[in-house]
């Protein structure tokens, strides 16, 4: 049995049609398969790899901290510098409440670990989330998902549960002292970027403070420079009590992480010991890994080239196919008449060279979100690649 055969026979499917290419070698922001051909990775691996596919400095540092020590004891018992000097490189580029960091596996983890902190501190259970949310697939992050067809197989789920809009003020009237949290994307993604207005989140915020009610933003795949700042959230001048980090975190390994007021995260040490757990969250090769290419984002001008990257894509991708865009630095979507057309358009691409999806709540739209080192040219010429596709897509129709 060959490679591809062996893939759908051992190991777990995650839909009836993968993309199945067999990658070989990922380089900047190229991947290449078994017969060398080349590849533009046009979602990063779903927003991992904001620097780029092994970057020098982070191969550098996993290779360090591997011949140094990986697992050595369930997490937080011993004082491991990589997990200790990235907390605090993290908390340097945070706000002031946001001081103190639990390393979780994934980000899915993080969104456990957070909905577990807010029920702890606030004695209630009842949580608000939204529509066409995505925090992860584990039990309690798909109570909160925002979509009941993804839901639906696995009930019964966590209860009070409450579901709103996305950026609707009849949230509000819910957010009351019965609730221990509020939580939400501060640019929802899988909905096909969609950007909150600036007044309803702090809207939010002052009802959360006048109740108690903590509130927690998903930055997994916001977060690290993707929409043109460190944090999305900055952009609203709003700080929440809670921030999930995940996907970018690990520079490419497995990472995530939730961070909150060392007084908050302090509740999880007593009543009872061991509040939360994990083996193998914040491992020393991923947080050295994560820390390197942390370091790599702040020392160039990636994250400020993020809208004006986004001004060559609203500029050079125009086509009376495309029905609508909507972007948040670089990370877009494009939309088409329906799913089918999309998808065409997608496997097009991959034929012509462009790594590409679709999004779980928006499967009209087409995903753009390459990594941040993209060079102008090289966007340009993603732009042209797209609009080819999608004139031989339309010319098979």
């Amino acid at each position: 049995m060959n490679n591809r055969e062996l893939f759908l026979q051992h190991v777990a499917q995650t839909s009836s049609a993968p993309i199945g290419l067999e990658i070989t070698k990922a380089k900047g922001i190229h991947l290449w398969d078994t017969s060398e051909k080349k590849y533009v990775d046009l979602i990063s691996g779903f927003s991992v790899c904001n620097i780029g596919h092994s970057h020098p400095a982070v191969v550098k540092a996993v290779q360090e901290q591997a011949a140094e020590y990986m697992h050595l004891i369930v997490y937080g018992e011993f004082i491991e510098s990589p997990q200790v000097q990235y907390a605090k490189l993290l908390t340097n580029h945070l706000p002031a409440s946001l001081n103190c960091v639990y390393f979780t596996n994934s980000g899915a983890e993080a969104t456990e670990g957070a909905m577990k902190l807010a029920k702890r501190i606030t004695g209630r259970s009842k949580m608000i989330a939204f529509h066409n949310a995505y925090h992860g697939s584990t039990h309690g992050a798909l109570s909160i998902m925002g979509g009941e067809y993804w839901r639906n197989a696995f009930r019964p789920l966590l209860p009070d549960i409450l579901h709103f809009n996305y950026d609707d003020d009849a949230v509000l009237e819910s957010i009351d002292s019965s609730v221990a949290c509020v939580i939400l994307e501060t640019v929802q993604a899988e909905s096909g970027i969609t950007v909150p207005r600036k007044e309803w989140l702090q809207a939010i915020r002052k009802k959360c403070d006048e109740h108690c009610v903590l509130l927690i933003f998903d930055e997994i795949q916001a977060g690290f420079g993707r929409t043109g700042t460190v944090w999305a959230f900055e952009q609203f001048n709003v700080v929440p009590d809670i921030l999930l980090l995940g996907k970018a975190l690990g520079g490419g390994m497995p990472l995530g992480a939730f961070i909150a007021d060392k007084k908050l995260m302090s509740t999880l040490t007593y009543n009872p010991v061991l509040g939360h757990i994990t083996t193998f969250g914040g491992h020393p090769v991923s947080c050295a890994a994560g820390k390197a290419a942390f370091e790599i984002l702040l020392s160039g001008d990636l994250i400020a080239s993020a809208k004006k990257k986004e001004h060559i894509l609203q500029e050079e991708l125009k086509h009376p196919a495309i029905l609508a865009k909507s972007a948040h630095g670089l990370w877009m979507s494009l939309k088409f008449k329906d799913d089918f057309t999309n998808q065409a358009i997608v496997h097009q691409c991959v034929k012509n060279g462009l790594i590409t999806d679709w999004f779980l709540f928006a499967p009209d739209r087409l995903r753009i979100a390459p990594p941040l080192i993209i060079s102008e040219d090289e966007l340009s010429a993603v732009c042209a690649m797209i609009i080819k596709s999608i004139d031989e897509v339309l010319s098979k129709s």
